[in-house]
């Protein structure tokens, strides 16, 4: 008998399959037929939150597909479980490909073929989807066209890759106990990431939990980071310093787990204020902003390996009054070819 987590897992699977054979038609009546006609979906910026499944297909996939006429949905991480309040999600990971031929956002097009990472999370009842939050790396297209605007990143700037094993589509039956295990690794380590403020680095035993060949593949403008010395560096460190009072949202973050793989989940995760030393290049003043981190590890022997990391940077410049989109178009203006259409692609 299939449990709810892979039935919901195979919901989720008749969208996967008409993304990655995008066919128009087929995406809007794969769309209206999954999500309930009231389904909360929650976007990175500048899509933001949709009115209904409709806009889903108009607003946000026909655009993008527009501009990579041969769009392609390429899974690397499927899996599923209910969280502490018993609410059944599933997570997704992976990443849009294709030729990018027309400009998007106002990204100029290169006439290759691109890459833009995908966390998308998607809450089911009665094999019906009620909710969707989804991060898409926007800056990772940036990048890739030689039209980036914002700091440069600490980081290695890649196209980063799946699980190490090839495991990441979790198959059914779900191991349960297993599932247990790797969530009350995370559950741990994420504690003691909260126990900075009592006693500094050493309260959070990171070594404990991570392995000592970890990788953690953060966003475009972080970057990914190797090794326990790599994450401190490279994204732990800067991160402390210009957002010291970040806190978790109250009841807004919730782990699930199946098998080797955990997610969380949260519309926003935390609460900060831009101070210290500044963040990501942007000089501290301050300014309160909230933070979309989706998340995914990987767990291996009773440690955690690897970690997939989404967060809505440009949600974040947006909260501080820059508009990166305006930068982009002001830094690209002169190149060859670029059409310096406003708002090209854009929902607004």
């Amino acid at each position: 008998m299939t449990d709810i987590h892979n039935r919901n897992k195979q919901t989720v699977a008749a969208l996967r399959e008409a993304l990655y054979n995008y066919e128009p038609e087929s995406v809007r009546e794969t769309i209206n037929a999954l999500f309930r006609d009231d389904a909360v979906i929650h976007l990175a910026y500048p899509f933001e939150t949709l009115e209904n499944p409709e806009a889903l297909y108009s607003v946000v996939y026909s655009g993008l597909q527009e501009a990579i006429p041969d769009l392609e949905r390429r899974d690397t991480i499927v899996m599923a479980g209910p969280t502490p309040h018993r609410d059944n999600w599933v997570g997704c990971c992976g990443y849009y490909t294709g030729s990018f031929e027309k400009p998007w956002l106002d990204i100029p097009p290169t006439g290759h073929q691109v890459a833009m990472r995908f966390h998308e999370f998607f809450r089911l009842e009665d094999d019906r989807i009620v909710e969707m939050q989804a991060l898409w790396d926007i800056p990772e297209v940036m990048l890739q066209a030689g039209a980036w605007p914002m700091s440069p990143s600490l980081g290695r700037e890649w196209q980063v890759p799946s699980p190490a094993p090839q495991n990441g589509l979790v198959p059914s039956p779900r191991n349960a106990a297993q599932a247990a295990a790797s969530e009350k690794l995370v559950g741990d380590m994420c504690e003691g990431l909260g126990r900075y403020a009592e006693g500094g680095v050493e309260a959070m035993q990171l070594d404990k939990y991570w392995h000592p060949r970890c990788s953690w593949y953060g966003p475009s403008a972080i970057g990914t980071a190797r090794g326990i010395r790599g994450f401190r560096n490279w994204h732990q460190i800067p991160f402390l310093n210009g957002l010291p009072d970040r806190v978790g949202s109250t009841g807004a973050g919730h782990l699930f787990a199946d098998g080797d793989f955990v997610g969380f989940t949260a519309w926003p995760g935390m609460h900060m204020s831009v101070s210290g030393d500044g963040w990501l290049g942007i000089a501290p003043a301050g300014q309160a902003i909230t933070m979309r981190s989706l998340d995914f590890w990987r767990c291996e022997n009773g440690m955690i390996r690897e970690n997939w990391v989404l967060v809505d940077i440009l949600h974040v410049y947006h909260q501080l009054n820059v508009d990166v989109f305006a930068r982009l178009r002001e830094f690209n203006k002169a190149r060859a070819g670029f059409s310096g259409i406003v708002n090209a692609g854009r929902p607004d």
